[in-house]
């Protein structure tokens, strides 16, 4: 039975499969409902996702009605895919895992007999274009004279082998097969570009081992205890997951347009790489030992924004690409029903002042770590100091890519606050050319204009904007960032009126308030998870550790079985909301356990560090 036009899964109901380059999205129901070939940014092949089955999919799930999932989990450190099923007459094994190595673009479905015997259904509807696109599909024969389905459609096309191979069924292929207790059916889908030769088929258990080996080598380099230890290297892989092997550009999510708010038009395009995002991957993965990974993200970095600084960007394409026009596909219904479906991404375009404080911040903290500047790292930096130096009067969109008007947000002057402040120690601590003396009294123009316009005294807070009332979540990366401390009487005063204005009943935080119409779009949205775990850093910085524990414990409850965090949560209706699985809230959290830990942080500090008894090894010149 065959059941088109039905919509997808519900966003917690999802695991992420990852090949380093490219990502899919695996339902509890066995549906493959998002992917993206070759790269996490290429075009959807299955949009099930972001309409229906009819946009391509590949289920592959017992057809017992009676079917039920027991246990669905990753193979321990790893991103390899376990759902264990039951049905009234067996049980049956499902690892479905993207081959790492060999630079291959496929996904291995292994079905193994535990039990019994087990009828499983299977249905495949590719559909490049995201989900556009009827391809060519004929069946051939291979020279070992086993059978391949091969699908083409312009530049893509995807062949699948194994056992079982389903047959056509009008515009789909379908079909049901049987495993018995100790029986194994394999299937392989690659893609492949369209004028290259049918690539061979992957010898299944050699690439399992070593997809495996790979996860848990990674991740055998964290070693951490703690109450949320697990969870922190949970969150670690999914940053590497979601990098890109070969550039190191790190996407914001796999996916696009799932909805802030169900029904509604907050749904964009995460699929690209923010300055923001890679600049406190950056760092997290400095604190937690992945030295490399901070330099080829570093690296990544500086490659992107190389040129000149007026042309610098928030946010790029995987290899740096500039150009990300966005628009709506309008053959797409959306994910329930939320519309528009968007690709590329508007705000692209805008002005963040916020953005080269992150960046600077994060490069403080390798040197701290023992990073060396080389030829290329530190100029660039001069030189987007020279960037924001000229546009230092300039309003902007802040954090959260306003798209209204152009205000002078508090958050994006206090980064650009902390990137002169980096800038100077670079100087007088780590030995660094540049106009110092310029640079602190650019500093200290700003502290005074912040704590004038940005804090208001009647009503003790830091204020979103400036000579505002209303108050903002970004607000809680101010003492983060060395501006003040943590136990300040301004920032104490701040998250009192945090709590009055934008914590909701549940205890989550809100981005800020949407009725205001500050951000152009019509209101309505859920708590923002990132925020919510800086408000429990903000709290174990306090004294307030039991109600940081009592929020941590509540948030890392909203992660899905395989350990996955969204952009937002409802907690009215208890599901995931926006894009998944998130880096930014999976970042927040690796911040708030540490806080919770006391894991020592590469603070920044007014005295020099002697890199020489903390030395590791990413010196590159």
């Amino acid at each position: 039975m065959w059941l088109h036009g039905t919509m997808a899964s519900r966003i917690e109901d999802y695991a992420l499969l990852s090949d380093l380059h490219t990502g899919a999205l695996v339902g509890r129901d066995g549906s493959i409902d998002w992917l993206c070939f070759p790269r996490f940014d290429s075009h959807a092949v299955f949009s099930a996702l972001l309409g229906t089955t009819d946009n391509g999919r590949w289920l592959m799930a017992p057809s017992h009605p009676e079917a039920a999932v027991e246990k669905r989990n990753y193979l321990g450190r790893t991103f390899v895919l376990e759902t264990l099923w039951t049905t009234p007459e067996g049980t049956a094994r499902v690892t479905d895992f993207m081959p790492i190595g060999d630079r291959r673009a496929s996904i291995v479905r292994r079905i193994d007999g535990v039990s019994g015997s087990v009828e499983f259904n299977q249905e495949i509807t590719f559909r490049p274009g995201y989900g556009k696109i009827v391809p060519w599909i004929r069946r051939v024969e291979e020279e070992d004279g086993t059978e391949a389905i091969v699908g083409v459609a312009g530049p893509d096309a995807v062949v699948l082998r194994g056992d079982h191979l389903p047959h056509a069924v009008g515009r789909l292929h379908g079909g049901t097969f049987t495993v018995q207790a100790g029986e194994k059916a394999v299937q392989e889908l690659t893609w492949y570009p369209s004028h290259r030769p049918v690539p061979k088929a992957v010898d299944t258990q050699p690439a399992l081992e070593q997809t495996c080996k790979y996860w848990e080598d990674w991740a055998k380099r964290y070693n951490q205890d703690g109450k949320y230890a697990r969870l922190v290297e949970r969150s670690l892989l999914v940053l590497r997951a979601l990098t890109h092997a070969d550039t190191g550009g790190i996407v914001a999510a796999p996916t696009t347009s799932l909805p802030e708010d169900f029904g509604g038009a907050r749904n964009w395009d995460y699929r690209f790489c923010w300055l923001r995002d890679a600049a406190l991957t950056l760092e997290a993965m400095l604190t937690h030992g992945y030295a490399e990974e901070a330099l080829k993200w570093r690296d990544w970095l500086l490659r992107a924004v190389a040129g000149d600084p007026e042309d610098m960007q928030i946010m790029y394409g995987l290899s740096g690409e500039r150009n990300l026009p966005e628009r709506d596909l309008d053959h797409l219904t959306g994910y329930e029903g939320a519309l528009p479906v968007r690709i590329g991404n508007g705000a692209v375009g805008q002005y963040q002042a916020d953005v080269v404080g992150e960046v600077m911040v994060a490069l403080e903290k390798l040197r701290l770590a023992g990073g060396h500047e080389d030829h290329f790292s530190w100029p660039l930096q001069q030189a987007m100091l020279g960037f924001i130096d000229k546009h230092l009067t300039d309003k902007d969109h802040g954090i959260w890519e306003m798209r209204g008007d152009l205000l002078y947000f508090t958050h994006s002057r206090v980064m650009m606050w902390a990137a002169f402040d980096c800038a100077v120690r670079a100087v007088r601590n780590h030995g660094l050319p540049g106009p110092v003396e310029h640079w602190e009294s650019i500093r200290e123009q700003l502290r005074e204009e912040i704590l004038e316009h940005g804090f208001n005294k009647e009503l003790n807070t830091f204020t979103q904007t400036y000579g505002g009332t209303s108050t903002d979540a970004s607000l809680l990366v101010i003492p983060q960032v060395g501006f003040v401390k943590y136990t300040s009487p301004e920032m104490l005063g701040t998250v009192a009126a945090l709590e009055e204005e934008l914590v909701d009943e549940h205890g989550l935080i809100l981005r800020y308030q949407t009725a205001s119409g500050l951000d152009g779009l019509a209101p309505g949205e859920h708590p923002f998870l990132a925020c919510s775990f800086w408000l429990v850093e903000q709290y174990a910085h306090t004294g307030r550790r039991a109600e940081a524990v009592t929020l941590m414990d509540k948030l890392v409850g909203l992660a899905n079985e395989e350990g996955l965090l969204s952009e937002e949560y409802d907690m009215a209706q208890g599901r995931m909301a926006g894009n998944f699985p998130q880096a930014f809230s999976h970042l927040a959290l690796v911040r708030a356990a540490d806080a919770l830990h006391g894991t020592e942080s590469l603070s920044l500090s007014t005295e020099p560090i002697d890199t020489h008894t903390r030395p590791i090894a990413i010196v590159r010149q």
